[in-house]
Parts: structure tokens; sequence; C-alpha cells
């Protein structure tokens, strides 16, 4: 069996869980993880993996069928996803939603341009959530739709808040809101605003000296992440981060309530639910598995971005046709 090559592109969390579950897809290999750090520095998971400098990704693709970038929303991949789009497929985690339409645009053009296929905004939400919305959304037409996230860490939004001047390291908890949950699963179909669903919970160490104030003030006003939300912040020690705070987990669930009948008699509700010990690790393996969907299409011939709703879902499984129709039908 001919393996998928895959690159790594950051050694963070989120890197760390894709050389993981790389592990577990015996379709796929690892050729090495990329890193702004002096590879010498950097201790991978596994001791067999390959560790190089980010600028050495420059000569390798013809080594490398599929890059997952592993970067942040905030800073890196706006950069990151048009550079190497333009020198391998590559699979994304671009969370920041308000910004998913023009990060696409640049995507793609970068993508047709190498004649290589992205995947962006790969994972469970942007991601697998998407998806439930959207297939909740054409089965009940007649309805609405809520999604609420948590209680989890935000890795994004941790990142955002890591990157204010000031903050030496942060977690952010969303938590979403017991009597909007509790609403949305009757069948009311409330009218809920963002503030109304959720509470963003965030504990920050800040820098010695740091005007403690001044990055309250922005972290509550950051737009497309707090802004638009319940946010508490709270100011904690290097050592309590490290105690109480050093797990990862995550999940939510997205909601449709809908009527059906000759006169919408009939109330139906579909949820799709995730409750994830690591959110970085299952995020990898999200991405992971679209990393073989990339392959598979830019194989055919195609080129360009897309998004999770674009995928056929049996790209995503190593299994032929013939067994998913026989095993998962």
């Amino acid at each position: 069996m001919q393996k998928t090559r895959i690159g790594i592109v950051g050694y963070g969390n989120l890197g760390r869980g894709v050389e993981l579950a790389l592990k577990q897809c015996p379709d796929m290999e690892l050729v090495g993880v990329f890193t702004r750090r002096q590879p010498e520095k950097v201790e991978p998971a596994c001791i067999q993996t390959k560790v190089m400098h980010i600028e050495d990704a420059e000569g390798m693709g013809d080594k490398i069928d599929v890059m997952i970038l592993c970067g942040g929303s905030a800073g890196d991949l706006p950069k990151q996803g048009p550079h190497f789009a333009r020198l391998f497929n590559t699979i994304d985690s671009f969370d920041t939603h308000a910004g998913i339409p023009e990060y696409y645009e640049k995507m793609n053009q970068a993508a047709q341009k190498s004649g290589k296929i992205s995947i962006i905004s790969v994972g469970w939400d942007p991601g697998l959530f998407s998806i439930s919305r959207m297939m909740s959304e054409a089965i009940l037409p007649n309805g609405q739709g809520y999604t609420f996230w948590g209680k989890g860490v935000s890795q994004g939004h941790s990142d955002a808040i890591r990157r204010i001047e000031g903050v030496r390291d942060a977690k952010q908890y969303t938590i979403p809101i017991e009597e909007a949950v509790s609403l949305v699963r009757s069948g009311a179909n409330p009218q809920l605003s963002t503030a109304d669903k959720h509470l963003r919970d965030c504990y920050v160490v800040a820098e010695e000296g740091a005007d403690k104030a001044r990055i309250e003030q922005e972290i509550k006003t950051m737009p497309n992440y707090f802004a638009d939300y319940k946010t508490r912040v709270t100011f904690i020690t290097e050592a309590e981060l490290k105690r109480d705070h050093s797990a990862m987990p995550h999940g939510g669930f997205v909601i449709r309530s809908g009527k059906t009948g000759a006169n919408e008699e009939n109330s139906n509700i579909i949820e799709y639910s995730l409750k994830l010990e690591s959110n970085p690790e299952f995020t990898a393996s999200v991405l992971v598995a679209y990393a073989r969907a990339a392959w598979r299409l830019n194989r055919e011939g195609k080129s360009g971005a897309r998004t999770v709703f674009d995928i056929p879902p049996a790209y995503l499984s190593p299994k032929s046709g013939a067994e998913l129709r026989k095993e998962l039908l």
C-alpha cells in the first residue's frame, strides 16, 4: 500500500495531536514537522519524528503529499495558508468564522495557481458542526438552528489572548448558559443573542508590571472573539494556571428544532453533540481524515480551495466504496 506522505507545520498542541493521530492511520506516514523554533530544541512525541526548520519545507514539494497547517488563526494562518498553498496540498483549521469568506478567496487563488487542493476551516467547529448545521437546515427548513460550545478550552481564543501585549499565558473557557440550552431543547425556538447563549471565561497570567486593566479591556473588546459575548477575566499566577488549567477538554452541540406536517403540527428536534477530553487531539484527528480527502481530490486533477461542505464523506475513509456499503451503510 502506497502511503500518503504528511508534513506538519507548527508544533504546538495541535501539531503534536496530528503527530499522534497519524500513528493510528496505517495508510499515512509522517515525513516531518516544520517549526520556526530551532529544530534541535523541539522534542516530538515520537522519537522517530524528524523536526526541521520551517524554511526547509520550500524544497520538499516532491516529498510531501499533504501539508497540515497547525498555526493559529489570529496571526499564523492568514500568512502561512496562502504561502504553503502555493507549494503543497494543505489542510488547516482556520476558525475565525467572520474571516472565512475572505480567507477562502485567498486560499483558492493560491491553490488554483499551484494546481493543489487546500481544504480550509477543518475541525469540529468550523467543520463537523458546520456540516450538522447545513444538513439539519436542509432537512427541517421550517425551523430554527442553535449552536452551543463547551464547557471547554477554546484554543483559538486562548491564543488570541496570549498575543495581547503584557500577557504571559492564558486559557479561555466557553461555557453554555444552561437556561438558554433548556429553552432550545424544549422546542420553544427562542430568539437568542450571542450574549444570551455563552459566557467566555478567561484566566490570564500577566507579565510582571503589566497593565491588567488595559489587558482586560483589550480582551473584552476584541472583535470576532469576545466583543459580542459575556466575558469574565480573572488574573491568576503561572503556578495556578499550570495546576488548575492544564487539561484541554471541549465539546458542544448543534440543535435544530423544526415543524413538519400539513398544519405544522409535529415538532422535530435534531441534535448532534461532542464531548472531548482533548480538544487539540480530536481536532487533529479531523484534520488527518481530511488530509486523506485532499490527496484523493488532487490525484483526480482537482485544484483550488474547498471547505468541509465540498468533500464527499467517503473520501475521508481509508475504506473502499464496497467496504463502506457493506459495513456502514
